[in-house]
């Protein structure tokens, strides 16, 4: 017989701990929840991987590895819970942080009504130092061993262990950060030191100051946290492999992400969309739109032939990360998002949420403020339970909460529950467009894949509002995050600017570059366990017109690099232009083409688990049809019921109709119908639709 082999993933989120573990043999996966512990994170976590294992009746020594999605470092910068941080820059340079950019957010017409947040680092806080390097990395003026010394002590004595450096063009030449890493070991040797050199080797002063100063200022949280779980883990599987998920779309063996803490943002939404993309893929869908609701928020992004699309003009809170994370848009339109009135007199819904302390109006120790998940509770469109029964809901206390909200606004009952539950599905819609229409795509052309605990609730309304063809939503849809953790490779993202006009490009140096960037990537991959035969390198470049502020990103292919090589990486990038922004230059000798950033990524492969077919079953829909409640789409009607592992592929359930499962709940509107695909997948279509797609199969 042979022995289980299982490896598993963790996501922690802010209410409950998703845990999913893969058979490597069989591909079959178990799947549970676990409260989360804030105050002990690592906690929730060891209780997650003792509960898998237990249901599948295994001990840690059937563990092959554990990957973790983590949100410490966002927490830690979205509640602004930084300790205090030094500054060491170039002279003349003090106040990059508080120049910052001129550009003004979006929804702020008037700079003069948009105040800068504050800024990382209070101005005392900041010291520079003598010595200047040009743009090629050339030294204009020798380093400053004084001043810098000066800057070392001056922390030293103020108590301050943090300390991000950047000095101005360190990402040609990295001479200078480096010796000033080695006076502050020398004069302050318990300092917690990044350099930008390390953390963002490209160019634009302030983005690479801010990058370097948050991965500072979230390395002593996030060391300790990883360094906990580890430590920990080994009690239960000594020595067992552990992963913890990259902004980026890679994962990161925890050793090395101890000296990478900013590559963990944004970790959980990375991982449900990969996870959907897998799912969606498998289904035979290759243009998805992933939306993840949970309680406070949901996360949308864009997926494309299996890949997730990636930017580097992210940000978490308020500080500006240009480090490479799949490009997510986050709404505040969650479960708990609080629906209230405007000094105008008009409904809102978040982004205020009432989280899961004290939680909406309909929890047992509820907040007294009504919430999207108190309307749909009102509505009948969630069951008067979450999680099987675990969590009592209370649809008396909901319905009062909304009474008197629609008194305010002289609205019944439904009106009020309806009309927050559209607002949030307007809200979603938005995002939704951010990721396609904003980036010249057609957001009909693709399939909403709906997962978390609220992402499937609107889906009906949304394929309405956005017109789009169909909804996906996987089996166990609340644990997607943690099983899009299973499906991720080892990656490290290298990056060296190199600002060169297309037609004066320099081919032994843009060769040379790319070279030393794959020897890094090689050389990370080696310490995590990868041959070389393995390895997977992707190159890319940023480019822009002359005179542009920004770049886009195309690929650059494999192999020797010579002039055809390079004019069709101006070719990909004209056309990428085009897409994004409906125009190119391409047919415009006068409008020359500048490359700007080199970057490779270094790919490790990880076997992805595989997903298992389902059987068919005997009889029809019925065989699922748990009872029936009164629940009000356009009005109230008495609707059936079902237990969603009852289904089985090929069945179709009509609308109105309630599906249900342990971690969330699917309304099939009246006009739709949810068909189950080979692998248990529900595909939400309007009604015709699902005909048609009947109509076809049985003329096979």
């Amino acid at each position: 017989m042979t022995e289980r082999r299982v490896r598993i993933g963790i996501d922690t989120g802010g209410t409950f701990t998703d845990v999913v573990a893969v058979d490597e043999e069989t591909g079959q996966t178990t799947t549970t929840k676990t409260p989360s512990t804030p105050t002990d994170p690592a906690e929730g976590f060891l209780t997650g991987v003792r509960k898998v294992l237990g249901l599948m009746d295994l001990d840690g020594s059937a563990v092959t590895a554990v990957s973790h999605g983590t949100t410490v470092a966002t927490n830690q910068l979205l509640e602004g819970k930084l300790d205090r941080i030094g500054f060491i820059t170039t002279e003349g340079y003090e106040s990059v942080l508080e120049i910052a950019r001129q550009s003004v957010p979006d929804g702020y017409g008037n700079s003069y009504f948009w105040v800068k947040p504050p800024r990382i680092v209070p101005a005392d806080l900041v010291r520079t130092v003598r010595g200047r390097l040009d743009h090629t990395g050339a030294e204009v003026r020798p380093f400053d061993e004084d001043d810098a010394r000066a800057a070392a002590r001056f922390f030293a004595d103020a108590g301050i262990t943090t300390i991000g450096v950047c000095f101005l063009h360190a990402y040609a030449n990295d001479a200078h950060e480096n010796r000033m890493l080695e006076v502050i070991r020398e004069e302050h040797p318990t300092a917690v030191v990044s350099i930008s050199s390390q953390v963002l080797r490209e160019y634009r002063e302030y983005e690479r100051s801010v990058t370097t100063l948050v991965d500072a200022a979230v390395k002593p949280k996030v060391g300790a946290y990883v360094t906990n779980i580890r430590t920990r883990l080994d009690e239960i599987a000594p020595g067992v492999p552990f992963y913890v998920m990259k902004s980026n779309g890679g994962v990161l063996s925890a050793t090395e992400v101890v000296h990478q803490p900013i590559t963990t943002m944004l970790s959980g939404p990375a991982a449900g969309a990969l996870g959907a993309a897998l799912i969606a893929g498998t289904a035979g869908f290759d243009r998805v739109l992933t939306c993840d609701g949970g309680g406070t928020s949901t996360d949308v992004t864009v997926v494309i032939d299996g890949e997730p699309a990636l930017t580097t003009e992210g940000s978490v809170g308020e500080y500006p990360s240009k480090i490479p994370m799949i490009d997510v848009v986050t709404v505040g339109a969650g479960g708990g998002s609080i629906a209230w009135l405007s000094p105008e007199g008009t409904l809102k819904v978040g982004p205020q949420s009432a989280g899961a302390d004290p939680g909406p109006i309909c929890y047992p120790a509820g907040g007294d403020q009504p919430t999207v998940t108190d309307a749909h509770v009102v509505l009948g469109r969630i069951p008067p339970h979450l999680l099987g029964g675990e969590i009592p809901l209370s649809a008396d206390a909901a319905r009062d909460g909304l009474q008197q909200l629609g008194a305010k606004l002289d609205m019944d009952l439904e009106r009020t529950a309806t009309g927050i539950l559209e607002i949030s599905a307007w809200n979603q819609a938005n995002a939704l467009r951010q990721v396609t229409v904003a980036k010249g795509l057609d957001v009909r052309d693709f399939t909403l894949t709906t997962f978390g605990g609220s992402g499937s609730l609107l889906a009906c309304r949304l394929m309405d509002i956005l017109g789009l063809p169909r909804t996906l939503v996987p089996p166990n849809p609340g644990n997607v995050s943690a099983f899009g953790l299973l499906t991720v490779d080892v990656r490290n993202d290298y990056v060296q600017t190199v600002v060169s006009k297309h037609l004066d490009l320099d081919l032994d140096r843009v060769r040379s570059v790319y070279t030393d960037l794959e020897a890094q990537a090689q050389e990370a991959l080696d310490g995590e366990g990868f041959g070389r035969d393995s390895q997977r390198m992707q190159r890319t470049a940023d480019l822009r017109y002359v005179g542009q502020a920004f770049e886009v990103r195309v690929p650059v292919p494999d192999g020797e690099l010579d002039r055809a090589a390079t004019e069709e990486v101006a070719q990909a990038f004209h056309a990428a232009h085009r897409q994004l922004y409906g125009y190119d230059f391409a047919d415009d000798p006068r409008q020359a083409v500048e490359w700007v950033n080199l970057r490779v990524s270094g790919i490790g492969p990880i076997r992805r688990p595989d997903l298992v077919e389902l059987p068919s079953k005997d009889g029809g829909t019925d065989r699922a049809v748990t009872g029936s409640r009164r629940v009000f789409f356009d009005d109230w009607v008495d609707t059936p019921l079902y237990d969603r592992p009852g289904l089985a592929p090929g069945d179709v359930v009509r609308g109105p109709a309630i599906i249900e499962e342990f971690g969330s709940t699917v309304p099939v509107h009246p006009g739709f119908a949810a068909t189950v695909d080979a692998h248990g997948n529900l595909i939400l279509t309007r009604a015709e639709a699902s005909d048609l797609l009947l109509t076809k199969e049985s003329g096979k």
